[in-house]
């Protein structure tokens, strides 16, 4: 699917990921769906990780609102990619994919599947994805 017109992002994030981070992943996710960052409509992510500053700052610097959602609102949400470990860590199985997709809204459908981010050390800290109303 090609992505048109506002999308949500969904992010989940390990403690401490910093903003820059968070941002790198957002690009390189818009990137493979062919959209600019001023598609960008909102972050979304589980309200356990709502008060990390890597997420909030990332959220100001796009300009855009960070919701968060409550981990039996996202474990609701049928995904692709479910995780035992995100299930352990914060109560869902998924935090990228399910919120990109709540926060889409109705017929949300995912335009990047769940993309973790590549720092140049100490391992991904932070997953993405991206998802969109369907087109009726």
């Amino acid at each position: 699917m090609v992505a048109t017109g506002r999308v949500s992002v969904g992010l989940g994030a390990r403690r401490g990921a910093d903003a820059e981070e968070v941002l790198s992943v957002i690009a390189a996710s818009l990137a493979s769906a062919g959209l600019p960052p001023d598609a960008v409509a909102e972050l979304a992510t589980v309200a356990g990780k709502a008060h990390e500053p890597g997420l909030r700052r990332a959220a100001q610097r796009l300009g855009v609102p960070l919701r968060a959602y409550g981990a039996a609102e996202l474990a609701a949400v049928p995904v692709p990619h479910p995780t035992p470990a995100a299930a352990r860590a914060v109560g869902t199985p998924s935090v990228a994919e399910a919120a990109a997709l709540l926060s889409a809204g109705p017929d949300a459908e995912l335009v990047v599947a769940k993309l973790k981010s590549t720092p140049e050390a100490g391992g991904p800290r932070v997953t993405c994805a991206v998802a969109q109303r369907r087109a009726r």
